[in-house]
């Protein structure tokens, strides 16, 4: 930097508008000496690279919701009987026959009720034969005309009630008789237990499942949607069903009408493929397409990491590239919705990304 005097001559001092013009020039002589021959600027240097031009699509709108593989051939097993479950033949996941031995329920309270109802058609039966016997007597002394009408019907009707108490008598023991044989619960189809809700001790009541059994069958998935996806979707219609990082293909085969009156979703069943590679009881997440909308997707490759600051570079009219901030959404087959930050007809850099700085120009192809 050149030196200032710092003696200032006289007439300047006498003179403070020269004094003044004095001090700037000396400033200007400083700068012009300070500055350095400049380089070349980023915006003189030339990248080869592609560039891709942005048009907006209708996108279908995807409302994804949870589900459970489930088996289309599944049966709940219940005790008819009320009791205690006295045996417990089988646990999760063992394969079991038509027929085979799954529990059994203490029949105590059972046999106690045949006992008493054994004593009631013994009784009936009793009661019959002395009402026959008097039949028949009253019977022949009637036609001697020993005994008045009046008595004779009253031994008719005697006889009869005897009668209708033997067939209920009968009838309750052989009901009776019969719930001695829903003390042993037995499997109605083949298949394999992938429930148990209860064990041997507990309490077995009528309509509470105590297991679960699916037998052979395709596989579905069960969710609950809400109204408004309900009366969007359709019989047939395929659905994509997302299985950690698998995608599958299935279709909408149960749509069930009626809402459930606490969580006001309806119950929808899903068919999947034979190949799914799913098994029952699996977590997984259903995509419903409802409607569409204009959504502006760009290659997945176009994405920058700089400094923590995900964007792309745009080239302006004049072939220069600008670093832009980008907020994206679901990215699917190399593509990736751009939430905010471009506009369609915005050009963006492609390729060569790792040579790109804020400003060079581009030199290249656009691929569309």
């Amino acid at each position: 930097m050149t030196h200032v005097p710092s003696r200032i001559q006289p007439g300047l001092a006498r003179n403070p508008a020269a004094l003044l013009l004095t001090v700037a020039v000396l400033l200007s002589a400083c700068s012009h000496q300070n500055a350095q021959p400049s380089t070349v600027t980023e915006a003189s240097r030339t990248i080869a690279a592609e560039t891709t031009t942005l048009s907006s699509s209708r996108q279908q709108n995807l409302t994804v919701l949870p589900g459970t593989v489930v088996s289309s051939n599944q049966v709940q097993i219940a005790s008819r009987l009320m009791g205690y479950i006295a045996e417990m033949r089988v646990k999760e996941g063992q394969a079991v026959k038509a027929g085979e031995l799954l529990f059994r329920v203490d029949p105590t309270d059972i046999q106690g009720q045949v006992a008493q109802a054994r004593a009631g058609l013994a009784q009936a039966q009793a009661n019959l034969a002395n009402a026959k016997a008097d039949y028949v007597r009253f019977g022949n002394l009637y036609k001697a005309e020993a005994i008045p009408r009046q008595q004779w019907e009253q031994i008719q009707l005697r006889y009869q009630v005897a009668q209708e108490q033997v067939a209920a008598a009968s009838a309750g023991y052989s009901t009776a008789g019969s719930q001695m044989r829903y003390a042993s619960v037995a499997s109605p189809i083949s298949g394999v237990v992938a429930q148990k809700m209860a064990n041997a001790g507990d309490l077995a009541t009528p309509g509470r499942p105590v297991l679960v059994i699916e037998g052979q069958g395709r596989l579905q998935v069960a969710t609950q949607v809400p109204g408004e996806v309900f009366h969007a979707i359709k019989l047939g219609e395929p659905v994509q069903v997302f299985a950690g990082d698998s995608t599958i293909a299935g279709t909408i085969a149960q749509a069930v009408p009626v809402a459930d009156p606490m969580s006001h979703t309806h119950t929808v069943k899903i068919d999947l493929p034979a190949t799914s590679g799913l098994e029952s009881g699996r977590f997984v997440r259903v995509g419903f397409a409802v409607g569409s909308t204009a959504q502006l997707r760009m290659p997945q490759g176009a994405v920058v990491n700089r400094a923590g600051m995900i964007g792309v570079f745009v080239v302006d009219e004049k072939g220069v590239a600008h670093f832009r901030l980008v907020r994206l959404g679901a990215a699917a087959g190399g593509l990736v919705d751009v939430q905010a930050g471009l506009n369609p007809g915005d050009k963006i850099v492609t390729s060569n990304l790792s040579k790109i700085e804020n400003g060079v120009k581009i030199a290249g192809g656009n691929r569309g």
